[in-house]
């Protein structure tokens, strides 16, 4: 469909039958992120510009709710719908370099193409580190909103070594 396709066309803005053919002719991948990995990296991002503690901006998240959330930490859930689109690949932060090679080789590229460097299984450690960090800063009550506001990607996907699971 690209007499319609723009870097910012969305899924939304096209018709039930269009949806229906893009999505059963595509390989369809999707690359998530353990939630409060991507909470920490938005922080950080943003530090930058701000002098927020991070239970603040936690705060702030919490505050905006789903509905307003940015896409920077809204839930995977809702914004790439794994239970109405059969997504053929799953691909987890942590696991790229592993995980990339054979899908490439899935779905037809030269087995000798060159992927770039990841450092996604190296800052692991670090990440790790940095959460138990920025869990302890929060409070009793923050954690528990944080569980419940990510609930649905927590069960939806397999972040067994995530601060929020319960």
């Amino acid at each position: 469909y690209p007499r319609r396709h723009t870097p910012k066309t969305q899924l939304s803005e096209f018709n039930l039958t269009e949806i229906e053919a893009m999505l059963g002719s595509s390989t369809k991948v999707l690359f998530v992120r353990d939630p409060f990995q991507r909470l920490i990296s938005t922080f950080m991002q943003g530090m930058k510009d701000s002098s927020t503690s991070f239970s603040s901006f936690v705060q702030n998240v919490l505050d905006s709710g789903q509905h307003n959330a940015s896409v920077d930490w809204k839930p995977l859930v809702s914004l790439c719908r794994p239970c109405l689109v059969q997504y053929d690949y799953v691909v987890m932060f942590g696991f790229l370099r592993q995980e990339l090679g054979h899908l490439l080789q899935q779905i037809g590229l030269p087995t000798n193409t060159i992927l770039p460097e990841f450092t996604d299984t190296q800052v692991q450690w670090t990440y790790s580190w940095l959460s138990e960090q920025m869990f302890s800063e929060l409070s009793p009550q923050q954690k528990k909103q944080l569980s419940h506001f990510y609930h649905w990607d927590l069960a939806a996907f397999p972040f067994s070594s995530s601060f929020l699971t319960d």
